[in-house]
């Protein structure tokens, strides 16, 4: 089975997108989204960057971060997805009711279902890269690692 997502309203799995109400503390600033964080990045150590952060919405933040007359710091290629790993991944170890639903996927492939991004979702054609459910995916499996560890190393006496 695959899970797809999109609107951050969606039940359960509306947890999945950037646009939802899960706000994060990443490099010592408060991001009320991942969106938010996200598209800030494309303009970091600027006003520009400040203004996105503090934009009442992730629409608003997400229209700021696309606004071609401000130029993008000129790794952006280089750095989005990691940029992306960090903000998904910081947001889904500061929200444990979140965690439990992305844990709670088991294997499923995680897809973020828009017809209009054909790089962070399956795009038009269904064949996009999907990079924001490879993302989430990639979490899951780091989420569940640190918790099988935790778990491993509590509860069982020594010597055995």
């Amino acid at each position: 089975m695959t899970i797809y997502f999109y609107g951050a309203d969606e039940v359960p799995y509306g947890c999945f997108s950037n646009f939802s109400d899960h706000g994060l503390d990443l490099d010592g600033c408060w991001w009320p989204t991942t969106e938010h964080c996200f598209q800030a990045q494309k303009f970091i150590g600027t006003r520009h960057a400040d203004l996105i952060r503090r934009a009442r919405t992730p629409l608003r933040a997400a229209e700021l971060g696309r606004d071609p007359s401000k130029p993008l710091r000129r790794d952006w290629e280089r750095v989005k997805d990691d940029v992306m790993r960090r903000a998904v991944a910081t947001k889904f170890r500061t929200h444990s009711d979140i965690r439990g639903i992305l844990l709670s996927t088991g294997d499923e492939e995680i897809v973020e279902d828009t017809t209009t991004d054909h790089y962070w979702g399956r795009g038009r054609t269904g064949t996009g890269k999907n990079m924001l459910g490879r993302i989430l995916m990639r979490t899951r499996s780091r989420l569940r690692a640190e918790l099988d560890e935790a778990q491993g190393s509590h509860g069982r006496p020594a010597g055995r």
